[in-house]
């Protein structure tokens, strides 16, 4: 028997990598990141996650080797010490504190737990979501919800869209400006909706799709109208704060976009990159990225130290959990493999002594219930020491045992690999140690 279950991780996020890193890093999307992992050999599910902050994939496999090989080619360009592996629990507990905003630039921002039941989603119609995955994802976002029910992590400064508008305020007087937020998405969203809550005079919201950015606009107090992204050109004079945020695949600002622009503060905040890296260098414009927004962020941070230290407690707990139910999940399926064979060799052995009484003279329903439950009691009463040796080796990670135990007593596995080949594919600990390595 070969035990599956095992995960192991790669991330390239916003503490280690650059923008432009955690781009190089994303590929084609979350389908089809899980699409190339689950075409890759050993790998049984497969996870991923991409946001302005993080590109992270992870794999579930039954042997380290095949685990490092599939994720080897998810961030082949990035450097080395921008991109993260882990192992196991490694992988278990970092989704758990992604989704209740540990991980985040923002600390404890409300986005990431939505972007994660995205991904979720994504990663489940592309046939990636089994049982591992299925326990470890959902544990996560259940952790995201309970840190944000139970704590005041979330209070604040709580999206990438309200940092901008902080930082925003920090470079440049905002009464009686007029602000431009490029994209209608849910981050456009909330840097009008934050915008809103300033001294900001007008909001003007373009968008690719008109009602869309329509509707963003409708929602605000302050003035406001919507445009199309055509009418940049012309809106980028009459502006003293452009924040954009739109999903596109390539910049939506160029830099002839600002020949007449003047003074103007610039924060491009979308993934990758809205605006063109050279507008930095044209006269009285102050062009801001994500990596800037690390002063507002760390303001943030400072004020929910406190919080952030619940949110800990809440992931040791459910970590334990989780890892005790896969314990006992692991331990359950070696245990019900083992009874499985032991009764097939019962079965074929109640028949063959049945068979020879038979032609000894006629057994009565009594008597071959009798014999029945003759072979029942000896499995029962054989498989009953290794079943707690099981279970023990299983709530002390002794995934050794577990094989050793499958090779003594179940004499039908003729192609089980040795304890000392199956302890490197199972043993979490063991897999974690390695891919570290």
């Amino acid at each position: 028997m070969r035990e599956t279950g095992v995960i192991v991780g790669v991330s390239v996020a916003f503490s280690r990598a650059t923008v432009d890193e955690i781009d190089a890093a994303g590929g084609d999307g979350v389908r089809a990141t899980v699409s190339d992992l689950l075409a890759r050999e050993g790998v049984d599910e497969a996870f991923a996650v991409q946001t302005c902050n993080r590109s992270e994939a992870y794999a579930v496999v039954d042997r380290r080797a095949d685990g490092v090989e599939a994720l080897s080619s998810f961030a082949p360009d990035v450097r080395g010490g921008a991109v993260r592996r882990l192992g196991h629990e490694e992988s278990l507990e970092h989704l758990m504190r992604v989704a209740s905003g540990l991980e985040s630039l923002v600390l404890g921002e409300d986005q990431i737990i939505g972007q994660i039941r995205a991904a979720y989603e994504e990663s489940r119609s592309a046939g990636g979501i089994g049982p591992v995955l299925e326990d470890a994802v959902t544990k996560a976002i259940h952790v995201g919800e309970r840190a944000r029910t139970e704590t005041s992590i979330n209070e604040g400064v709580v999206s990438l869209g309200s940092a901008a508008v902080e930082l925003a305020s920090d470079e440049t007087e905002l009464r009686g400006t007029t602000a431009v937020v490029v994209g209608a998405g849910e981050m456009g969203t909330l840097a009008a909706r934050a915008l809103d809550d300033t001294s900001v005079e007008e909001v003007i919201v373009a968008n690719r799709t008109i009602p869309n950015a329509e509707f963003v606009a409708g929602e605000l107090e302050t003035e406001a109208a919507a445009a199309p992204l055509a009418d940049l050109g012309r809106l980028l004079p009459t502006a003293e704060l452009v924040i954009s945020a739109t999903g596109s695949p390539e910049p939506v600002l160029e830099r002839p976009q600002f020949a007449d622009a003047g003074e103007l503060v610039c924060i491009d905040i979308a993934q990758p990159r809205d605006v063109d890296p050279s507008v930095s260098e044209l006269p009285g414009v102050a062009l801001f990225d994500i990596d800037a927004l690390e002063s507002v962020t760390q303001r943030t941070r400072a004020q929910r130290a406190t919080e952030a230290e619940t949110v800990e407690a809440i992931i040791d707990e459910e970590l334990d959990r989780l890892l005790e139910s896969y314990k006992r999940k692991r331990a359950d399926d070696a245990i019900s493999t083992m009874y499985a064979a032991a009764d097939r060799v019962k079965a074929r052995e109640v028949d063959d002594a049945v068979s020879k009484l038979e032609a000894q003279g006629e057994l009565t329903d009594d008597q071959r219930e009798t014999i029945e439950a003759m072979a029942d009691a000896l499995v029962g009463q054989l498989l009953a020491a290794p079943t707690r040796s099981l279970r023990d080796a299983a709530g002390e990670d002794d995934w050794e045992t577990i094989q050793t135990a499958l090779e003594l007593f179940d004499p039908e596995f003729d192609d089980t690999p040795t304890a000392s080949e199956e302890f490197d594919a199972s043993s979490p600990a063991a897999f974690a140690e390695e891919v570290d390595d």
